[in-house]
């Protein structure tokens, strides 16, 4: 790791590093910015919204509830939990899991902003916590018939927050962006290593 504050995470003397999540794509993030973790323990925790729960809310509980579970296995370590909402003003867009819902939500942001939130967690052994959200502003270009049903049959957004990926296909939908772009891809490093640089100095 290049960077004191991540090198303090992996050092003897300091805690080792347990990411609560089973996705692929924050462990790649990760990995890009020199930060292995010690081990991935998803929380597997119920993600349904409460009613009435407000995007922001709704990550910032995700997050602490995921690291909250995490911790309680691995007293020891430093539990980095994250949750990733897309908002489409008031509305908490799912995870696609099927193609109706995909096109639901694709039909839904094609040709407006929205916001993707993305809330991170950090616990350190003795209950310490700081908790942080990041906001990323992404424009999509109005998508016509033809690439909307090309995007669908390409499987990319199964399992993604809004039902679409801008680190693959999607990107060539999206004009413009405000923020931090790891952050809509899954987690925010920069905020990452500040966060780390404060727990571990």
């Amino acid at each position: 790791m290049t960077d004191r504050a991540v090198d303090a995470s992996a050092s003897m003397s300091a805690p080792q590093l347990v990411l609560a999540s089973a996705s692929p794509r924050r462990l790649d993030l990760l990995a890009q910015v020199g930060i292995v973790p010690a081990a991935v323990d998803p929380a597997e925790i119920d993600e349904t919204p409460l009613p009435r729960e407000l995007p922001r809310p709704h990550a910032q509980r995700l997050a602490a509830a995921k690291a909250a579970v995490v911790a309680v296995r691995h007293p020891a370590a430093l539990v980095l939990a994250a949750d990733t909402v897309v908002a489409c003003g008031r509305r908490i867009l799912p995870k696609a899991e099927d193609p109706a819902t995909a096109r639901r939500c694709l039909e839904l942001l094609s040709g407006r902003r929205h916001r993707v939130l993305g809330a991170i967690c950090i616990r350190a052994p003795g209950g310490r916590q700081v908790a942080r959200v990041s906001t990323t502003i992404v424009t999509f270009k109005r998508l016509d018939a033809v690439e909307l049903d090309a995007y669908l049959a390409s499987g990319e957004w199964r399992g993604k927050a809004g039902g679409y990926a801008i680190q693959g296909r999607a990107a060539a939908f999206i004009p413009f962006i405000g923020g931090s772009y790891s952050n809509v891809v899954g987690l925010d490093l920069h905020v990452v290593a500040q966060m780390l640089r404060g727990l571990c100095a």
